[in-house]
């Protein structure tokens, strides 16, 4: 019996280690097609991984796995611990893959600079060469893209940027108190912990402006970075920056969307002018402002950890605005619109805050909210042609004027006045849809 069970267990071992020369036993890799996202050049990918399997009923053996142009694409690739550099010539050899074993394989990319305004292929293929000489292949695909570089830039005196090429900030730019820093038809994508410090003045424009994230990967397959919040740190108007006027600009995915520090309230002077803005996904608020005049005219404010717009003293005028709040990482978000004449502990007198022909909804029941602390400091406000979900207040008749009050047992309510709030793949379009009850009416900024 003893000899019996000792020349089965030899067997089972010489199985598990016959290896075959077959021409038609081949591997089985995870993916073809090694897609990478696209990237700008000199800046190192994520990095990718796939598997490489042995389903045969015997071992297969690797003569070589090598990168088909060595160093001339930007790609590294390790293979199961291996590096394939230049000291081994950019292949492993004599690798053996035992049945129903794998191999992990792991890709990233630098590419250089393509010297074009578009983004260009960048190809290459890493070749697997079996014992039976039998050649197979993955291709590693990315789409690269020049742009240009800056590094905690400084705007000392009046400065135009203006690219078609992107523009990527790497730390704070900072725009100088005796500056004006105008950015036109220019995309910018902010690095983490990158931002715009304004001490003088910010102006936007053109046909369009976007501040963004840098990540052009994923997170994962059906959701791009660009569609998370807190990917840079956004805009900061410092006390003395005045007449920052933002127009056709497009701000996403930031900590915060703009901040604006408490200043002396000049009474004929906007600190900041928006017009046809979209502030979205913010991981903070969308916009928070101390003590300023804002006017924000035509914008969308959306999708925001903190409220989408909070007002604190100073005077706001919203006219043609779409506030929608909803943020789907957390319950815990706040309102669409906040007012108040107090901010922990200190008066900011409310001149004025004004909201005309607007739409103001979200997730929670009551997305709007005006705070007082103190009836001897200002507090003025005024709602007018407005569609608002918050409960209806028990004095309508100064206030509020032509106002549509949105309960959450109204059939069109909510994300349903948009074309897509689309939840599960974090797409949204805060385009009316046809079924809002005010469709058509000039409610709204679209």
């Amino acid at each position: 019996m003893i000899l019996i069970f000792v020349v089965a267990v030899l067997a089972a071992c010489t199985d598990d280690e016959s290896f075959t020369t077959s021409r038609s036993e081949r591997l089985t890799f995870s993916a073809d097609t090694v897609r990478l996202d696209t990237l700008f050049s000199t800046v190192p990918s994520s990095t990718y991984t796939f598997w490489v399997y042995n389903h045969s009923t015997d071992g297969l053996r690797l003569k070589q796995i090598r990168l088909d142009r060595g160093n001339q694409s930007g790609y590294r690739v390790n293979v199961d611990g291996t590096f394939l550099g230049q000291t081994t010539g950019y292949q492993v050899n004599d690798l053996e893959v035992r049945k129903g074993d794998s191999l992990r394989v792991f890709v990233e990319l630098t590419s250089v600079e393509n010297h074009a305004e578009d983004p260009l292929l960048v190809e290459d293929n890493l070749i697997f060469t079996l014992e039976s000489g039998v050649e197979q292949r993955v291709n590693l695909s990315c789409y690269s893209w020049d742009a240009i570089k800056l590094t905690n830039p400084v705007i000392s005196r009046d400065t135009v940027i203006e690219s078609t090429k992107p523009i990527v900030v790497y730390g704070m730019m900072r725009v100088d108190s005796a500056a004006t820093l105008t950015i036109h038809n220019t995309s910018l994508y902010f690095h983490a912990n990158a931002g715009i410090d304004v001490y003088g003045q910010l102006q936007t424009g053109g046909e369009r402006v976007l501040l963004r994230g840098d990540r052009l990967d994923h997170m994962f397959d059906y959701l791009p970075y660009d569609r998370v919040s807190g990917q840079w740190r956004g805009i900061h108007i410092y006390p003395s920056s005045s007449k920052n006027v933002l127009e056709r600009t497009e701000i996403r995915n930031a900590e915060y969307g703009i901040l604006c520090d408490s200043a002396a309230v000049d009474s004929t002077t906007l600190r900041l002018l928006m017009r046809e803005c979209v502030v979205h996904n913010a991981k903070g608020p969308g916009i928070q402002a101390f003590n300023t005049l804002l006017g924000l005219y035509k914008c969308q404010i959306s999708n925001t950890l903190g409220d989408c717009v909070a007002v604190y003293g100073g005077g706001a005028q919203l006219l043609n605005c779409t506030l929608a709040q909803f943020y789907p990482f957390s319950a815990n978000r706040g309102v669409a619109l906040r007012f108040a004449n107090y901010y922990e502990g200190y008066s900011y007198p409310l001149a004025y805050l004004v909201c005309q022909r607007s739409l103001i909804t979200g997730y929670e029941d009551d997305v709007i909210l005006g705070e007082s602390r103190d009836s001897t400091v200002a507090y003025a406000y005024y709602f007018e042609d407005c569609l608002m979900r918050t409960p209806i207040p028990e004095d309508t008749t100064v206030l509020f004027r032509n106002i549509i009050w949105e309960t959450p047992k109204d059939s069109i309510n909510g994300k349903k006045h948009f074309i897509r709030i689309d939840e599960d793949n974090l797409s949204y379009d805060f385009h009316l849809d046809s079924i809002s009850p005010v469709y058509g009416k000039g409610v709204g900024c679209y």
